[in-house]
């Protein structure tokens, strides 16, 4: 049983830090933003909560973090209030956030000047492969470290695999927005054409998932694409975030991303329709311009 301290209890992190106390049978105390949120938590599977990051952290072998962007992780880490000023030399952060690799490298440095390891892990899955515990975790940093808290996030995560460097989680992740962005307009735009051609889109998706095209984008989000159903998980706006780092990285790499660019600004055609918070298969929206259905 290990210390642990997880600052951040979104959709993500509310059942990741779950499993590291019902799972992983760890003493997990927790951190967010918003109190009632980490009352909830507590009450759901026990554990404590903390009034600061810093507060969470002090003592703890392990301290996680889920937030939002680059600007939240820097606050929870090096801010007044800090996880960094309560861990002790030797232990480890791991922080899950999409974010830049620049942060992920920034904060390396600062947390080895003060003995700390730190690991940059966003991870591929959403909501259900969070609360599943099927997570894929992308790591960049140093070997004992992750060898360390790689049990701690089996967790919650069916692969967990150091990729490289500092920063090379966060480079892997947007590698998997890439992937992504460009798969789901193939999709969106293959089954609006079956759908214009009049085929029995069933049978169709039945054949064609047996061969080359096959995804899981296919086969976990064709039929509901076809409804027009999408609150399914990971959100536009959300996914918007994620493709302007990968965006951002580009111009500093000088990797051409034609696609992923397009797909972008198709993306913001979806949040003018209103599906900010729709998740990221409502590109289909856009082909048909009509608004989804309930449930």
């Amino acid at each position: 049983m290990a210390r642990v301290a997880w600052i951040g209890l979104g959709v993500m992190g509310f059942p990741m830090a779950g499993h590291l106390l019902k799972k992983g049978g760890h003493d997990v105390t927790v951190y967010n933003r918003n109190p009632a949120k980490a009352q909830a938590w507590v009450e759901a599977y026990g554990g404590r909560s903390a009034p600061t990051p810093a507060s969470a952290a002090l003592s703890a072998d392990f301290v996680f973090s889920c937030v939002g962007n680059d600007d939240d992780l820097r606050q929870v880490t090096t801010g007044p209030d800090g996880a960094f000023r309560g861990m002790g030399a030797g232990s480890v952060f791991i922080d899950h956030t999409t974010a830049s690799a620049e942060v992920a490298r920034e904060l390396y440095a600062a947390a080895s000047a003060r003995g700390i390891a730190f690991l940059d892990a966003p991870v591929s899955g959403g909501q259900a492969g969070a609360e599943n515990g099927a997570l894929t975790v992308m790591v960049g940093g140093d070997g004992e470290p992750f060898e360390r808290a790689k049990p701690l996030m089996s967790s919650y995560a069916r692969a967990v695999n150091l990729i490289g460097p500092s920063g090379a989680g966060q480079l892997t992740k947007m590698v998997n927005q890439i992937a992504i962005a460009g798969l789901l307009q193939g999709l969106s735009e293959a089954i609006a054409f079956a759908e214009a051609s009049g085929l029995d889109l069933n049978l169709v998706m039945e054949t064609i998932s047996k061969g080359a095209a096959q995804s899981w984008q296919m086969d976990n989000r064709w039929r509901t694409m076809h409804e027009g159903k999408f609150d399914f998980g990971f959100a536009v706006d959300w996914m918007r975030k994620d493709l302007a780092i990968c965006l951002d990285e580009a111009r500093s790499n000088g990797a051409k991303l034609p696609v992923t660019r397009l797909v972008d600004s198709f993306y913001a055609e979806v949040q003018g329709m209103g599906g900010g918070r729709w998740d990221t298969s409502s590109l289909i929206a856009r082909l048909k311009k009509s608004p989804p259905k309930a449930g």
